[in-house]
């Protein structure tokens, strides 16, 4: 086994060329509280690769704090911090009066309402896929799909909705020069230092959503621009600019990125595993199980971030106030001590309470029963309708180490109705 005395999960070649399942592997065997080198101007971080240790931390807001940043590794001056504040980078009431101005749109109950649209979607989608026989799977069906529903909720055109993955690929992917227009280590991306992601996107994002919350402010729409802007939440402190926008663009970003790359290492998983598909092919009835096993075996998050707020210690490791613990969920949703056989397809595996949104504490994503509605609906009316599903080329992956993300994955289907 390699040893672990060089490796930083900082080194985004080990996630382009995919690559980090090893390094994983080999950190929680060896070092499962492991200390990561970064470049310049940042100062390392402790990371995380067991299942427990990570739960712990989780749950653990006062120890473990979001104020200083959550979804990337980047260290926030206050000016930063304060500027680019979202209700990731909140604890204790704020955080709870935030998250509430919309819970009540993401319930399971509430998503269930979205059921019948999202199967015509569905339908309409793989229609137009499928006329093609050779496409790109990302393309032609998981980027379109989840952004779409999020176009619904939010009442926008559909005219718009590639102005929304475009937004949505240039930040998430800012560390992968094929996505983003500023790399997000640039000198150029010096000049977006305030904006999330050091991106001109999150601006252009802002611009858009001002206008739609000037149009609602006032009104008596349902949708969730208008939720935000004729709401208070609890504790009384009327959101401001800087938590509209930052709200807005959460839900940009969440609503689609890592449905669709679900969606897409689902499928990919499938394919290698035909068993699997064989099976929920001849029993459908489990896939809404299943969809946990999609969801644990392709980790769209690979991590996120908190910073210890004093001194302290994980698993016998002493941690110092001010240090970076960074939570890889990617890697606690292989432990072997949580998932036998961790890098088996399994989709009856019960229990499977991974952790691809979180594991309990106040922080466990918001949309979560959205996600797995789209992702139960996408294969529920999917696997009928083909007998088989072949790659056409390499699978291309994001260069980043926050998103495990695919950019391109040509596919070749044969469709049940060809036999």
């Amino acid at each position: 086994m390699t040893s672990t005395t060089n490796v930083t999960l900082a080194d985004l070649d080990l996630f382009e060329t995919g690559d980090p399942w090893r390094v994983f592997d080999e950190l929680r065997a060896n070092s499962p509280v492991h200390w990561d080198e970064e470049d310049s101007p940042n100062h390392g971080f402790w990371s995380l690769t067991k299942y427990h240790d990570i739960v712990g931390v989780l749950r653990d807001t006062e120890t473990f704090s979001s104020e200083r940043g959550t979804v990337n590794l980047e260290e926030l001056d206050d000016e930063q911090i304060e500027a680019r504040k979202s209700m990731l980078e909140t604890d204790g009431v704020r955080h709870r009066s935030l998250r509430r101005l919309m819970q009540g749109e993401f319930t399971p109950k509430a998503v269930a309402g979205y059921e019948t649209f999202l199967r015509g979607l569905t339908a309409s989608t793989l229609d137009a896929a499928f006329a093609k026989t050779e496409f790109d799977f990302v393309a032609e069906v998981a980027a379109d799909f989840p952004i779409r529903v999020l176009a619904r909720m939010l009442d926008v055109p559909d005219a718009d909705i590639y102005k929304l993955i475009d937004w949505g690929n240039r930040m998430v992917g800012n560390t992968d020069p094929e996505h983003t227009d500023v790399l997000a280590h640039s000198e150029e991306s010096e000049q977006y230092r305030l904006l999330p992601f050091r991106s001109p996107a999150a601006q252009e994002v802002f611009d858009y959503g001002n206008e739609l919350a000037r149009q609602r402010r006032g009104g008596d729409g349902t949708d969730l621009v208008s939720r935000l802007v004729n709401q208070t939440p609890m504790d009384g402190i009327p959101l401001s600019e800087r938590d509209f926008n930052s709200y807005f663009l959460l839900l940009v970003v969440a609503g689609n990125e890592t449905t669709r790359h679900t969606i897409t290492h689902s499928m990919d998983y499938l394919m290698q595993n035909p068993d699997q598909l064989a099976l929920l092919q001849e029993k459908p009835e489990l896939i809404p199980w299943a969809v946990e096993e999609f969801l644990r075996m392709a980790s769209p998050v690979y991590h996120f971030r908190r910073t210890a707020t004093r001194d302290t210690e994980i698993n016998g490791q002493a941690i110092s106030e001010g240090d970076k613990v960074v939570t890889w969920f990617a890697a606690g949703n292989r432990d072997p001590l949580v998932f036998d056989d961790p890098y088996r397809m399994d989709v009856t595996r019960n229990p499977n309470e991974h952790m691809s949104f979180g594991r309990g504490g106040p922080h466990m994503c918001l949309g979560n029963a959205l996600a797995r509605l789209e992702i139960r609906v996408m294969y529920e009316e999917l696997l009928p309708r083909i007998t088989g599903m072949q790659r056409m080329g390499e699978v291309s992956k994001l260069r980043s180490n926050f998103v495990n993300g695919i950019k391109r994955f040509p596919v070749r289907v044969e469709l049940a109705s060809a036999k």
